[in-house]
C-alpha cells in the first residue's frame, strides 16, 4: 500500500516538472524559431519561407513528445 502511495506521489511529481518543462520548452522554442525567422526569411525567396515555417512550425513536436512520455513512464 505505502508502495502505491508513493507512485502516485512520484507520478504527480513527475506530471509537475514535466508540464513546467513542456510550458518553458515551448515558449523559448518559440522565441527561437521568431528570433531565427527573423533573420532568415527576408532575405530569402518564398519556398526557403514556408520550408522553414514547415520544420519550425512541426520542430517542437517530437522534443514535447519526449516530454509527455517520460511524465507518463511508470503509470500503470
Amino acid at each position: 500500500m505505502a508502495t502505491d502511495i508513493q507512485g502516485r506521489r512520484l507520478h504527480r511529481v513527475r506530471k509537475l516538472i514535466g508540464t513546467v518543462a513542456l510550458v518553458l520548452f515551448v515558449i523559448v522554442y518559440a522565441l527561437v524559431a521568431m528570433a531565427i525567422g527573423a533573420v532568415l526569411v527576408p532575405n530569402h525567396s518564398g519556398f526557403v519561407a514556408l520550408v522553414f515555417y514547415v520544420v519550425a512550425g512541426l520542430g517542437w513536436v517530437l522534443p514535447a513528445g519526449l516530454i509527455i512520455k517520460w511524465m507518463e513512464r511508470g503509470r500503470l
